[in-house]
This record gives structure tokens, C-alpha cells and sequence, in this order.
């Protein structure tokens, strides 16, 4: 590196250093709401205190109990103090995600800093809603995408735990399951389901097994009960949501919703299928798989979106490669997902782009986009 590259870098990380300090500290250090409820879940975990209450309202906690032991350390602070903490935390999880987003590239074909630049610019106020409201999908992308470099090295048994660990994270990460039965990796699977096991086991150390039992009936119920009302929340950005919001509750938008995630799953499949033709295969199809999971998921908030960082890598590098009118439609699309502001729009305009789901149907064609590129067999 010449001495005006690590000048350069330098001065890069002084200024995200700063800019977070400043985001911190006039913005997120008074917020943090969904982290609030990871602390207090640490808390009632440790002392082995029930952890899903109707009390708790739109803040009930909706993760596996395991979730809730890992987060025990994070109560060990006091909460002004686990905030910062995890604020700092989060942003370096983002470097490291976006980073490794990149280097899922087969080929890397557009110079690093236009890279980084266009994928931030893309995803920037989803990572700032994240950071907001302190919530775990950069680690849940960089948990997932770690596990993806491990397995392109063929080290299967750490990949299988750190997917593992993904699902107790966010649970709908399983979808990463069936792939690695799909593609073969049968050890990362293996330890996948161990993993899974232990997680499942570890309340027991603290609850016992009975009040453990009782802990994942209790999960699944507030999961459930949570889902219907959320279904029409502007901020909701799956398929179930957006046949809702087209159709209003029902049967055929629940019809079309599951019809759509089936046709979605096809398509998915369909690209596994197709991975001898190209060199490199994990890389897209992890990027598929991690944009799919906000769309199927019925509480798949805009936020969630953040995971689709490694598919917006792959189409700022090889974007060129597409069709034409594929090309277009998935620049289109990104640009729309990157200036969709509410303080550009405006409080109006923000809430009918909501209301019209265009940010779900904006990720559609990244999906495409990306279904076309393996089709024609660059990724």
C-alpha cells in the first residue's frame, strides 16, 4: 500500500469514526429501542425470569430463548452503557459486512472504492435505520456471510456452527438449511443441527427443562399472534404484507402470498440448480438466499433489507452483464431503494410509497437480476 493509500484509509476511518461518534450521540444514544428489548431479555434470562409478557406490547421479545441467554453478557452493563457498546459494535460488524459482501465476488471487475461507494449509497438508510434502532441483522448478515467464506475454503464444521448461530439470531436464517443439504455439504449441515440442539438446550442451564419447554411454547405463540396485526404496517415489506396492503387481509392475498413465496423458492432452487455451470457458485446463491429472507418472512420490516448487501454487490460489479432492459430495471430499482427518503419525500408522499410496497417490488427485480445472471452463467 503506498503511503497516499493508507493516508487515504486513514483519513476514511477517521471520518466514519467521527460521523458514528456524532449519529451516536445526537441521534441513536436516546433510541435504540429494539435493542432495549435484547438487554431486558438478557436480564430476565440471567435471572431466570419469563421472557415473553403481553406487558411488554409492541416490544415483546420474538426471538428463541436461546437468543435471550447469549443475551446475558449485554445485562451485565448498565443500559446507557450496553447501548454505546453495541452502537460501536454494530458499526464495526457493518465494515466487516460489507467487506465481506464484496469478497463473495467471483470476479471483482469495478475498482474497490467504486464498489463500496455504490453499495453503501444503496443501502445507506437502511444501515441507519438499523443502527437506530439497534437491531442484529448485521450481525445476522455478517454471521451468514462469514459461514459462506468458511465453506468456500471447505471448512465446513465452523460453518455449520456460525449458521447455527444465525438462526438464533433471526430464526428465518434456516432457510440456509435446506441449501446446504441442497448443495451437498453434509458435515456444515451436521453441525448445523448440533448446533442448533445446543442452542435449544441452553436455557435449560438457567430455567430447567420443563420451564424450557414452556420458553419455546411461549415463542411460538407470540411469533404467531404477532404476525396478522403486523401484515399492514407501512414499514412491512414481505409478500404477505404487500398482497395485504394490494388486496386487504384475506384469503387470496394469503393465496398470492404463498403462491409468490413458492415461486420465489422455485426460482432459488432453479439457481442451485444451475451452480455447475459457473466457477464460484456460493456467493450468488447466498445473495439470493439472504435478499428472499425479509420477502417470505410475514414480519420482514424495510430494514431487513440491509441483508440484500451482498446481491447489490453483485449487481453494481456485473450489472453490466445483463440484459438491457435488465440492466436498466435493476439500476432503476436500486435507485429507487437508495433515494426512497422520507426527508426527500416527505411525510405524504413517504407513507403512500410505503403503503404501495415498491420497495418489495424494487427487491423483485434485484432477485431477477440476479436470477438472470446466473442463467447466463457469470455468477
Amino acid at each position: 500500500m503506498t503511503r497516499t493509500a493508507r493516508l487515504c484509509a486513514v483519513l476514511a476511518v477517521g471520518i466514519v469514526v467521527v460521523a458514528s461518534a456524532a449519529v451516536y450521540a445526537l441521534k441513536a444514544s436516546q433510541k435504540m429501542p429494539d435493542f432495549e428489548v435484547y438487554w431486558r431479555a438478557g436480564l430476565r434470562a440471567a435471572h431466570a425470569e419469563p421472557l415473553y409478557t403481553l406487558d411488554d406490547g409492541h416490544y415483546q421479545l420474538k426471538y428463541l430463548p436461546a437468543f435471550a441467554m447469549i443475551a446475558v453478557p449485554l445485562a451485565w452493563l448498565p443500559l446507557d452503557v450496553a447501548k454505546a457498546v453495541w452502537f460501536a459494535l454494530s458499526i464495526g460488524v457493518l465494515g466487516g459486512f460489507v467487506a465481506m459482501s464484496i469478497g463473495l465476488l467471483p470476479e471483482r471487475r469495478k475498482r474497490l472504492p467504486v464498489l463500496v461507494t455504490l453499495v453503501v449509497l444503496a443501502m445507506a438508510k437502511f444501515y441507519g435505520h438499523e443502527l437506530v434502532l439497534g437491531q442484529v441483522n448485521l450481525l445476522l448478515g455478517a454471521t451468514v456471510v462469514a459461514a459462506v467464506h468458511l465453506l468456500m475454503k471447505d471448512h465446513q464444521v465452523p460453518a455449520g456452527l456460525l449458521l447455527a448461530l444465525a438462526v438464533v439470531i433471526k430464526p428465518y436464517a434456516v432457510i440456509f438449511v435446506p441449501w446446504l443439504a441442497a448443495i451437498g455439504r453434509w458435515r456444515a449441515l451436521v453441525w448445523t443441527g448440533a448446533g442448533l440442539v445446543g442452542a435449544s438446550l441452553l436455557p435449560v442451564t438457567v430455567y430447567g427443562a420443563s420451564a424450557t419447554w414452556t420458553l419455546h411454547r411461549e415463542w411460538w405463540r407470540t411469533v404467531s399472534a404477532s404476525t396478522g396485526p403486523n401484515l399492514l404496517n407501512a414499514d412491512n415489506v414481505s409478500l404477505a404484507a404487500m398482497f395485504a396492503k394490494w388486496l386487504g387481509p384475506g384469503e387470496a392475498a394469503s393465496w398470492l402470498a404463498l403462491l409468490s413465496s413458492a415461486a420465489l423458492l422455485a426460482a432459488a432452487a432453479d439457481v442451485i440448480r444451475r451452480r455447475r455451470t459457473v466457477r464460484a457458485p456460493l456467493g450468488l446463491e447466498a445473495a439470493l438466499l439472504l435478499t428472499l429472507m425479509p420477502l417470505l418472512s410475514p414480519q420482514g420490516w424495510d430494514y431487513v433489507f440491509l441483508l440484500a448487501t451482498p446481491a447489490v454487490a453483485f449487481l453494481v460489479n456485473d450489472g453490466d452483464r445483463l440484459p438491457r432492459p435488465v440492466g436498466i430495471a435493476a439500476a432503476l430499482a436500486l435507485a429507487i431503494v437508495a433515494f426512497s427518503l422520507f426527508d426527500i419525500m416527505g411525510r405524504r408522499a413517504y407513507a403512500t410509497f410505503m403503503s404501495l410496497s415498491i420497495v418489495t417490488v424494487c427487491f423483485l427485480v434485484v432477485i431477477g437480476a440476479l436470477y438472470a445472471l446466473r442463467v447466463r452463467r457469470f455468477a
